[in-house]
């Protein structure tokens, strides 16, 4: 399996269908063409992992057999952000991982997530450099919800937890806007409207890395099995959310999101698509800047399933030890 190292050199690139870009290869190398076929960039194979393809477009069986053979994915996504399949090369061989992800049947892992993801909100809290008494109330609050989880014994009143503390941690963090809640996929403002882009960037990316480990993803710990859910990929997501959050707070901000580029149709915050590239650019920043860390993550998070190492000894993410900082 791969290295961090090796890792590290591995590329993540878009195809913007909808403005006419279209894949291409040359020798063993992926070329992306715009509408006029000039070349916007171009990669080897060698170091390629995940395509993401967003808007419409046909999928030739050669971009399959070139994605098997030297072990990238492809994300396939609408022109609204709503990711439609992942394809490639996963080593669906595990047996020995998917049998033990089978037989797991205890708390103690999704514990540690859910403390994790916590002890992030209550990070970014602290690192506001001028908090209201809000948010200084709320950071002694986070911090006790983590402590309660460790004693839960029923996942019911752990994800009773995580839901107080994320309610508590939004409206404090977007205290930037006319807060009116986080609501997942209604899209209800141009916020949660954003947030779910980049959340749903960040779990395809995740969904990429535990399918090139051999998991199972439909599998969780956290999110229990549901019909057609990736519940362990939902799981792994979550101690990572903070670097969208963070990324969309700043880009508020710095006006690089702004409600004038949705259209409401329906009751609901579309992304005009004149704007698509400059929102996956945004949104994908702080992913490619950790992705390393993220890779690191879901390794770590292998081996400690594979051992079965005791749930205190399986990753956390520290938002806030590296260049994931931003001026809040």
């Amino acid at each position: 399996m791969l290295t961090v190292q090796d890792f590290g050199k591995k590329q993540i690139i878009f195809v913007l269908c909808n403005e006419g870009e279209k894949i291409a290869f040359s020798n063993d190398n992926i070329v992306v063409k715009t509408n006029d076929n000039n070349i916007k960039f171009q990669c080897t194979c060698y170091r390629l992992f995940i395509v993401f393809v967003i808007g419409s477009t046909s999928i030739t069986t050669v971009l399959i057999q070139k994605a098997k053979k030297f072990g990238f994915f492809i994300a396939l996504m609408t022109a609204g952000f709503r990711l439609n399949a992942i394809i490639g090369a996963p080593k669906d061989g595990n047996t020995v991982l998917k049998r033990k992800q089978y037989n797991y049947n205890d708390l103690g892992i999704a514990k540690t997530i859910v403390q994790n993801k916590i002890l992030n909100q209550m990070r970014v809290l602290k690192y506001v450099r001028s908090k209201n008494d809000s948010i200084k109330s709320s950071i002694p609050i986070l911090a006790d919800y983590a402590e309660k989880t460790r004693a839960v014994s029923e996942l019911q009143e752990l994800l009773a937890y995580e839901g107080l503390a994320s309610k508590l941690y939004f409206r404090n963090h977007f205290n930037n806007v006319l807060w009116q809640g986080r609501q997942p996929r209604i899209k209800k403002d141009f916020v949660n409207s954003t947030l779910d882009i980049g959340y749903t960037l960040l779990f395809a990316y995740i969904d990429a890395l535990l399918e090139s480990f051999g998991f199972d993803t439909y599998c969780g710990v956290l999110h229990r099995q549901f019909y057609m859910r990736k519940s362990l990929v939902c799981d792994l997501v979550e101690p990572f959310r903070i670097l969208i959050d963070c990324t969309v707070k700043k880009a508020i901000n710095l006006k690089q999101i702004k409600e004038e580029d949705f259209t409401l149709v329906q009751n609901q915050y579309r992304l005009n698509w004149k704007h698509s590239s400059q929102y996956v650019k945004v949104l994908m920043t702080p992913i490619i800047e950790n992705k390393e860390n993220i890779f690191s993550y879901v390794q770590s998070y292998y081996r400690a399933f594979m051992k079965d190492r005791d749930p205190d000894n399986f990753p956390i993410y520290e938002w806030g030890k590296s260049s994931d900082n931003y001026q809040l």
